[in-house]
């Protein structure tokens, strides 16, 4: 297994990521966007999620493919987000055809962002134009960390923000994961710099740092934040090609990574979700064993996504929260030194 060369979800072939922000704001969107309609399926884990059309990606559904999957902030403002990319897509002539007509698949999840400082006080739902802007700049290279839905987001300790990663296998196989992290959990562990996810990093893709600190297990969490104000979206993606039900299996098999970067993870405050997407532009030689690996790899490429949005994290005026190099950027100077 090797990283892909743009360690990014849009090493799988056939699919696009688009970013968009509103700094007054201080929240965003971000659309994945299938060259063509894609395999699509979602996991809910966490207690307090908001999704729109996820109940038509269940494998007895009629619709099995998707145009598009939208993350957003916003909290069910962002929803809209979503609204406008459908318009976008079927302006282009995309969507399921009914009769004469096309009606896009945009399924979409949302993030709590609505409390981190940023001015809220509008007369217009501002995430309808920020999911057209993503909509629009999607292309294969985008930004992570402060950027898209991920503009906003907070965890327990540190800055939130958006991640991405991706991993090739063996079998020529590419899983990718894209992840908006706004936790109530935290990334790190302790007071300290290190990642929770550090025993899957490859290379120094979250500083190199490895896997230190003290955890004390007897530790009783208290959550950070309040009600509604958390929430980690995802999606891992692949080329493979993956039925509706295998695509889920692939979500379900990917929530261990949330577990393994976030603690705690899938909590009662928590909208913690993953979306599944295949491409299916390759065929699948074994299919016990790639399926068997595509999930394994899945969960450790979410694991590694969730690092890097902590640790591509900018800090902007205003921020509620240090971001993870104005607090540790020494040690990661530290480990490349070393």
């Amino acid at each position: 297994m090797q990283v892909g060369p743009r360690n990014l979800i849009t090493d799988v072939a056939g699919l696009r990521v688009g970013n968009a922000h509103d700094a007054r704001l201080r929240s965003g969107c971000t659309v994945l966007l299938g060259d063509a309609p894609f395999v699509a399926a979602v996991h809910v884990m966490g207690g307090a999620p908001g999704t729109r059309e996820t109940d038509l990606l269940a494998p007895e559904r009629l619709v099995q493919q998707v145009d598009a999957l939208t993350l957003s902030g916003g909290s069910a403002f962002g929803l809209d987000a979503a609204s406008c990319v459908a318009d976008g897509l079927r302006g282009q002539g995309r969507g399921f055809a009914v009769g004469a007509q096309r009606v896009p698949i945009v399924p979409g999840a949302i993030l709590f962002d609505l409390l981190n400082g940023g001015d809220k006080d509008w007369t217009r739902n501002p995430y309808a134009d920020l999911g057209r802007a993503a909509l629009d700049a999607a292309c294969l290279d985008f930004d992570i960390g402060t950027a898209g839905a991920g503009y906003g987001a907070a965890t327990a300790t540190l800055k939130g923000g958006l991640g991405s990663a991706s991993a090739v296998l063996d079998s020529g196989i590419t899983v990718g994961a894209l992840v908006a992290v706004n936790a109530l959990g935290s990334v790190t562990i302790g007071d300290g710099p290190h990642f929770w996810a550090a025993p899957f990093e490859i290379g120094a893709e979250f500083g190199g740092l490895g896997f230190a600190g003290h955890h004390d297990p007897l530790t009783e969490p208290l959550p950070m934040k309040r009600q509604g104000e958390a929430t980690t979206i995802a999606i891992v993606a692949t080329d493979a090609r993956l039925t509706q039900a295998e695509a889920r299996r692939m979500a379900v098999a990917a929530q261990d990574g949330m577990a393994r970067a976030i603690l705690p993870s899938h909590t009662l405050l928590d909208g913690d979700l993953v979306f599944a997407a295949a491409t299916g532009r390759q065929a699948m030689q074994d299919p016990l064993r790639d399926l068997f690996q595509i999930g394994h790899v899945a969960a450790q490429v979410l694991a590694r996504a969730i690092a890097r949005a902590i640790f591509s994290a900018k800090p902007l005026p205003g921020d509620l929260q240090p971001s993870w190099h104005s607090r540790f950027g020494a040690y990661a100077a530290t480990a490349k030194n070393s």
